[in-house]
């Protein structure tokens, strides 16, 4: 369940929408632990977003059909990928 092309292309959606200010405030712990507790959610999300092939537009719609807290974990997952790219990166 990631996100996959590309990761710039709906963080700036995110963005666009209001959706990363918020975020940068709340518990992650908390977001996260509700994240693994809705599984199905957040892999469908994930597939709403992959299906929209970084075509911006459609990803500002695809988001802005999101209730608020699967933005939120949209918002958090695209966090931990970028970071988790940034760790294989400073690997090699």
């Amino acid at each position: 369940m990631f996100i996959q092309g590309d990761l710039q292309a709906v963080f700036d959606a995110l963005y666009s929408i209001g959706a990363i200010d918020p975020v940068l405030g709340m518990d992650w712990e908390k977001i996260n632990s509700e994240m693994d507790k809705n599984p199905h959610l957040v892999s469908s999300a994930c597939d709403s977003i992959n299906a929209c092939r970084g075509n911006q537009t459609l990803l500002v719609q695809t988001l802005n059909g999101f209730d608020p807290k699967l933005l939120n974990f949209v918002a958090l997952e695209v966090a931990r990928e970028f970071s988790e790219f940034q760790d294989r990166k400073e690997l090699h």
